[in-house]
C-alpha cells in the first residue's frame, strides 16, 4: 500500500524557485513589491507543483487587529500634533493607534519593527528618515504610507503637501508688502528642505530678485545660528524659514539684538505648528493642514486593508499661508 501524497508546502515552492518563503508569500498573496519576473516564475512553480495554500493557516493569517502604527518623533510639535490627527482620523474608521516615539536610544527602524512585533496592520510614517529601498521592503511586510516626503511611490503610499509651492506664496507674500532683499534659512539636512529651498529659488527667479540661501536645519539653533549669520553680512529685510522651529531660533537672535520684528526684518515659518500660534509670538507661516493629511493618509491605508486597491498613490495637498503678526512692509 502506498502512503498518501504528500502535499507540496510553501517550502517546496520557495526550493524550486531558489527564493525565500516570504517573496514567494508576498507573490502568492498578490503583495505588491517582487518584480513581474518573479511573479511569474513562482506561479509557474506552484502550478507545477500543484500547491494549493493552506485555508486554516490563511483564515489565522488574516485575523484582523485593526491597529495602526506611527513612529512620532518626540521633540518635533508638528509631528506629534500630525500623529494627534490621525488618531482622530483613526478612531472614526474603528482602528486603534500604536504610538511609539523615536529617540536617541531607540531610532526609527527599532521603533518600526515594535509596531510590527504588535501586529500592526498598516504603519504611517511622518516624514521618515529611513531610505526609499528600505521603504519598499517595509510595504512588502505590511501597507506602509510615508507622510510629509516627497518619494516615488514604489509600493508604499505618499501623502504630502506642495512643500515648494507653500514657499513660493511666502516669498509672493513678502514681495507684494514691497520686499526686495528676502533671504532663505533652510532646513539642512532634512529631507523636505530641497523642495522648499527650490520654491524659494524659483519664486525669487520669478520675480526676478537676488537669491540668498543661508544653511539652517530643524531646530531652534540651527535658526539661531543662521539669524547671526545674517545679522554679521547684513539682515535682509524679510527672511523665509524652512520650519518654524528655524523661525522661532531667527526671531530669538533677532529679538536679543534688538532686531524689531516685523517693523526692522519680516520672518515667514513653515508649518503652523502650535507654537507658531501663541499669541506673544503671532507667526505668519504656511500651514500644511495636519488633519487632512492625516485623513488622507488613513483612507489611503485603509484602501488597501478593507478594499483592493494594490498599486502606490501619491496624493499631494495644497498648502496655506497663514498671515500673523510677523510680516509688515519693509522699513
Amino acid at each position: 500500500m502506498t502512503g498518501a501524497v504528500k502535499r507540496p508546502r510553501l517550502e517546496d515552492v520557495a526550493a524550486a524557485v531558489g527564493l525565500s518563503t516570504a517573496s514567494v508569500s508576498l507573490v502568492l498573496r498578490g503583495v505588491a513589491g517582487p518584480s513581474a519576473e518573479t511573479r511569474r516564475r513562482v506561479l509557474d512553480a506552484a502550478e507545477r507543483l500543484g500547491y494549493r495554500a493552506d485555508r486554516t493557516a490563511s483564515l489565522l493569517a488574516r485575523r484582523r487587529t485593526h491597529l495602526l502604527g506611527v513612529p512620532v518623533l518626540l521633540r518635533d510639535s508638528f509631528r506629534t500634533e500630525l500623529a494627534e490627527e490621525v488618531q482622530v482620523a483613526a478612531d472614526e474608521h474603528g482602528y486603534a493607534l500604536a504610538l511609539s516615539g523615536i529617540t536617541r536610544t531607540h531610532d526609527e527602524e527599532r521603533v518600526v519593527e515594535t509596531l510590527l512585533d504588535l501586529r500592526c496592520e498598516g504603519l504611517l510614517l511622518l516624514a521618515p528618515g529611513l531610505s526609499p529601498a528600505a521603504l519598499t521592503a517595509l510595504s512588502a511586510r505590511v501597507p506602509t504610507v510615508v507622510i510629509g516626503r516627497r518619494l516615488p511611490p514604489d509600493g508604499f503610499d505618499v501623502v504630502r503637501v506642495a512643500d515648494g509651492d507653500g514657499v513660493g506664496d511666502a516669498v509672493d507674500h513678502l514681495v507684494a508688502l514691497g520686499h526686495r532683499a528676502v533671504a532663505h534659512v533652510d532646513g539642512g539636512g532634512a529631507h523636505m528642505a530641497d523642495d522648499r529651498r527650490a520654491g524659494y529659488l524659483a519664486a525669487m527667479a520669478r520675480h526676478g530678485l537676488e537669491q540668498r540661501v543661508v544653511p539652517g536645519g530643524d531646530s531652534e539653533d540651527a535658526g539661531a545660528r543662521a539669524a547671526r549669520a545674517l545679522l554679521d553680512a547684513g539682515p535682509p529685510t524679510a527672511v523665509v524659514a524652512a520650519n518654524d522651529r528655524c523661525a522661532l531660533g531667527v526671531l530669538d537672535v533677532f529679538l536679543r539684538a534688538g532686531v524689531r520684528v516685523p517693523h526692522d526684518v519680516s520672518v515667514v515659518g513653515y508649518d503652523d505648528a502650535e507654537p507658531a500660534r501663541l499669541a506673544h509670538i503671532r507667526l505668519t507661516t504656511v500651514n500644511q493642514d495636519a488633519a487632512e493629511q492625516a485623513r488622507t493618509a488613513v483612507a489611503v491605508t485603509l484602501e488597501r486593508l478593507d478594499g483592493d486597491r494594490v498599486d502606490p498613490v501619491d496624493r499631494v495637498l495644497r498648502p496655506r499661508l497663514v498671515v500673523r503678526g510677523t510680516t509688515a512692509a519693509p522699513p
